[in-house]
């Protein structure tokens, strides 16, 4: 790797990063927040000089940044994501969070985890706006954002693109990336101004919809109720917030041709997007059947918070539309088998993803037939294309280390809490960056603010590996990744 080519790239990053951070004294204006402006200038002014002096350092190179090598790109954006979370925790330091408590709430929000350490304080709206706005930049990508705008990465970000992206297929349905970019964030922007109005509409404060559509488009999570989508009593809100839900789980891809072809049905052309479909179809449907026999919800009422619940985790966004760890034990049983499900590929949901777990199941199908038929040509495909042998090795390699992850996540926080359903539930809702848990302690109505501050460190640093889907991370653990050179 070259050291300050990447420095070259770090001081583009770092000095939009701290025009970004600005954005938030907008609302502390808007609101007569003024000791709210403070917090921001000084996390931007921090970026603005990381900027000046990494151009300091890289004075007199070639400002050619287009012959991005792919390890090169893949520390760009674990390095970009990992220092985004710096950045954007400095603010919440002057709001009386302690560093720890600080960076576990930035990760939390820039990776759309949801999960928070804020309860029974009253901060000022400009905070409870930062921590949607960062779940919505994190929920297409901080380096697709900077992609799309800037002229610089136009050829450089392919690399960075898809390490950002990653998923099982590299899918690309523009002749360039910066355009692609462009296309992913335009829906994206659409879709969240769109659900904005609504909302109003329907009568959620202007501030609430706002916050509220951010973190719903981003898979995010994050409400200024601190009773999530509950707190606001009202059905149609919870049926407008949670098809929004829905969608940020769907392939943007998709989303974007369908709407540029006029053609919305052929979003079920996709094998992917049926499957997503179908488990979320079925698995609120035995939700709903056993809130009704269970836990004394009506039918309307069954199917609502059913639906709104499976959605909410399957796409670990995360919000509530009902307290569910005070549901039946076996109701709670059934809603976490979402937990696993994840979202589509090249949307904002964290997790495995469908199109992972359709590759695994086809992979195990093909085995089995190679049993009875040892000569057999197998190719698995998707979509009717044949998915590539590299492709599938890398996935089952993501998936035993996704395993690994947890496991040892699980171990550490049960040792550190002294208790296994928090270890089991923290982690395995942190690296599918859900956000709450299924213990009454880190549940939808509570928070992680008791938890060890050892054990946020170890979430903080799940959360932002499971954004990255563990590639980015792992290739670090190759010594021929550090191969360094001072150009």
């Amino acid at each position: 790797m070259r050291i300050k080519y990447i420095a070259s790239i770090f001081e583009i990053i770092f000095k939009y990063l701290g025009i970004v951070v600005l954005f938030p004294i907008l609302v502390s204006f808007y609101y007569h927040e003024f000791a709210s402006i403070i917090p921001f200038l000084t996390a931007s002014f921090i970026s603005f000089g990381l900027s000046l002096i990494l151009r300091i350092f890289t004075r007199g190179l070639n400002n050619n940044i287009n012959d991005i090598k792919k390890n090169e790109g893949l520390f760009i954006v674990a390095a970009s994501w990992i220092t985004a979370c710096i950045i954007a925790a400095v603010p919440y330091l002057f709001y009386g969070m302690t560093p720890i408590d600080a960076l576990f709430e930035a990760a939390s929000g820039i990776t759309t985890t949801g999960a928070s350490i804020c309860s029974g304080v009253d901060y000022p709206r400009t905070a409870y706006f930062w921590r949607s706005f960062t779940q919505w930049l994190g929920g297409m990508g901080i380096i697709v954002l900077f992609i799309a705008i800037l002229p610089q990465l136009a050829v450089a970000g392919r690399q960075m693109f898809f390490a950002e992206l990653p998923g099982p297929t590299e899918e690309k349905f523009t002749p360039r990336i910066r355009n692609t970019a462009s296309a992913l964030w335009k829906i994206y922007a659409i879709l969240t101004a769109v659900e904005m109005i609504i909302l109003k509409c329907l009568g959620m404060p202007m501030f609430d919809a706002v916050c509220n559509s951010l973190s719903t488009l981003s898979a995010g999570g994050f409400s200024p109720n601190s009773h999530s989508i509950m707190g606001y009593h009202s059905i149609p809100i919870v049926w407008v917030v949670m098809f929004f839900i829905f969608l940020s789980g769907v392939n943007f891809n998709l989303q974007y041709k369908a709407w540029k072809n006029f053609d919305i049905l052929s979003i079920f052309k996709s094998e992917e997007f049926r499957v997503y479909l179908g488990l979320f179809l079925g698995i609120s449907t035995l939700v709903a059947v056993s809130l009704y026999m269970n836990d004394n919800y009506g039918i309307f009422s069954s199917i609502t918070h059913a639906g709104y619940q499976v959605i909410s985790i399957m796409t670990s966004t995360g919000s509530s539309s009902a307290d569910y760890i005070q549901w039946s034990f076996i109701t709670k049983v059934i809603l976490f088998l979402a937990v696993f499900t994840g979202g589509c590929a090249s949307s904002a949901s964290g997790g495995i993803k469908i199109a992972r777990w359709i590759l695994i199941f086809k992979v195990m199908k093909n085995e089995l037939k190679r049993v009875l038929h040892p000569n057999a040509i197998l190719n698995v495909k998707l979509d009717n294309n044949i998915v590539s042998r590299d492709i599938l090795s890398q996935m089952i390699m993501f998936l035993c280390f996704y395993v690994g992850f947890v496991v040892i996540s699980i171990v550490i926080l049960a040792l550190l809490e002294q208790n296994i359903s928090i270890g089991l539930s923290a982690s395995i809702s942190s690296i599918g960056n859900i956000g709450p848990g299924f213990d009454a302690i880190i549940g939808p109505m509570a928070s992680y603010e008791t938890l060890h501050p050892i054990s946020k460190f170890v979430l903080t640093c799940d959360m932002i590996i499971g954004r990255l889907e563990l590639i980015p991370f792992l290739v670090m653990f190759q010594k021929d990744f550090w191969n360094f050179r001072f150009e």
